[in-house]
């Protein structure tokens, strides 16, 4: 490239020194010494683009990338968007529900950047930054059908109980092999330092995880320079599934931006590595599913853990009646939830009996065959696992409707069903939907959630989920690259 100025932005010149070329850059760029951007350029002196993000209902992250002598517009103006975009189809269709999309214009909303997430995209081919960002109207009011704004209504209700909830996701991920070809089975990947093609369950391998140590490292090592704060790692319950636990936090909303840009990582590295990494549900109809489980507990003003009881674990009194509330009302919820949870047609080959996945609305103390589990934990560590959204799920609407859940039940003063104990998993219970379309008509039906998410919100996704599963229904057969 050559110097010159960028037409029509009316800023002051900017110079970026190519790191390999050494060839200068000239942009129109007038930054104030205060903004985020001319902040993180002072540390990222490089950086030739930002990629602006938004995240739609379908965990797929879409935006725009600026060359960096028109991104501190970013910052400043925003950038405009369709508001459909968080109601587009797993392929990134518009199907119109509701009449959103071709029937009202498609009208442009305005997205401003979640300042905080403006981090580096290690894997990018030109030093590249990312930003999250977060839709609003002209009039600055939240843009109502985004699913990180749906998660904040949520969040405001806990206000009127005086109640801080803390959570933190865990997310299985498989990795593949990219030398597969469309209309060919998903394979494992070549495991790196022996070679060999992993085949068998080797559940909590230690060895495992040393034959894919690089990869991971380089998942940690993007967490840390992405603000992803990241804990434990295991290998799971088929060959090539991982699981990395991210930490607890009362910042709800950050969390959940951590967990969307944890995704992104896992696959974006994982190309780095010549490989392949999938959140679906259940890729494999011989091995486990991927779950998206949250671990949630409630403080009160003076930072007490509510959940916990006056007796020791796994006694009954070891819970709190403010949590067995709160698994009442998950209980109560969990029927018209399910679309949320299992959000396409793949999300519901995962529940199968004996299989470590739930099978109804069950809790219990420490058994992980139940969907709303009990870890043991000391007092102050108090808390519930609840199992059943697979990885599919997006995470600002699993949030949501879990606190919906638990919201409703402490409200409400609703008592929990008897703890389960053995085995909770080896048959569906009548009560719940296994399948999207009664998911869809249950989620369209019920009470709770329409009071937090919105009923005008839970409209419009099920539109959306149902004209998509026609869609994938009339294909016959379903093209390659349909994941459904």
């Amino acid at each position: 490239m050559t110097a010159g100025a960028c037409p029509d932005s009316g800023f002051g010149e900017y110079t970026l020194t190519h790191p390999k070329s050494n060839s200068n850059f000239n942009f129109n760029l007038n930054m104030g010494s205060h903004t985020p951007l001319a902040a993180y350029l002072q540390q990222h002196p490089d950086t030739q683009y930002v990629d602006a993000m938004l995240c739609d209902v379908s965990c797929v992250m879409r935006g725009k990338r600026y060359p960096i002598g028109m991104a501190d517009k970013l910052f400043t103006d925003g950038m405009m968007s369709p508001g459909s975009l968080f109601l587009l189809s797993v392929n990134g269709a518009s199907l119109d529900p509701e009449g959103l999309g071709f029937s009202d214009g498609d009208p442009d909303q305005v997205a401003m950047p979640i300042a905080d997430t403006l981090v580096p995209a290690p894997w990018a081919q030109h030093p590249t930054a990312q930003v999250m960002m977060s839709m609003q109207g002209l009039d600055k009011q939240p843009y109502y059908f985004e699913p990180r704004n749906v998660l904040t209504r949520v969040i405001n209700r806990f206000s009127e109980l005086n109640l801080r909830p803390v959570a933190a996701f865990e997310l299985e991920f498989y990795l593949l092999d990219r030398a597969h070809r469309h209309g060919k089975c998903l394979q494992p990947p070549r495991a790196p330092l022996s070679r060999q093609r992993l085949t068998g369950t080797q559940v909590y391998s230690l060895d495992e995880l040393e034959e894919f140590s690089d990869y991971l490292h380089a998942v940690l090592e993007a967490c840390a320079q992405q603000g992803v704060a990241s804990g434990a790692m295991s290998a799971e319950y088929a060959p090539g599934q991982f699981e990395i636990n991210l930490c607890h936090s009362e910042q709800l909303l950050a969390a959940a931006d951590q967990c969307v840009m944890f995704r992104r990582i896992v696959q974006c590295v994982a190309k780095q590595h010549q490989m392949q990494s999938t959140f679906m549900a259940k890729p494999y109809a011989d091995h486990a599913g991927s779950g998206l489980h949250l671990h949630l507990s409630l403080l009160n003003a003076d930072g007490e853990n509510v959940f916990a009881g006056d007796g020791r674990f796994p006694e009954p009194t070891c819970a709190s009646a403010l949590l067995k509330y709160a698994i009442g009302g998950l209980q109560q919820s969990m029927p018209e939830s399910m679309a949320l949870f299992a959000p396409n047609i793949n999300s519901y080959r995962r529940f199968a009996a004996n299989n470590y996945v739930p099978m109804g609305p069950s809790w219990g103390f420490d058994n992980r065959s139940v969907a709303i589990r009990i870890p043991k934990s000391p007092p102050r560590a108090r808390r519930f696992e609840y199992r059943v959204a697979g990885a599919d799920a997006n995470p600002y609407l699993t949030l949501a409707a879990v606190l919906a859940g638990l919201h409703h039940g402490i409200s409400k003063r609703l008592e929990a069903d008897a703890a389960a104990t053995g085995n909770a998993g080896a048959a569906k219970h009548p009560a719940i939907p296994f399948d999207l379309p009664s998911a869809v008509d249950e989620c369209r039906r019920g009470p709770i959630l329409a009071d937090y998410l919105g009923r005008q919100y839970l409209n419009a996704y099920c539109a959306c989920k149902l004209k998509e599963y026609q869609q994938f229904i009339d294909r016959k057969p379903p093209q390659a690259g349909w994941y459904l």
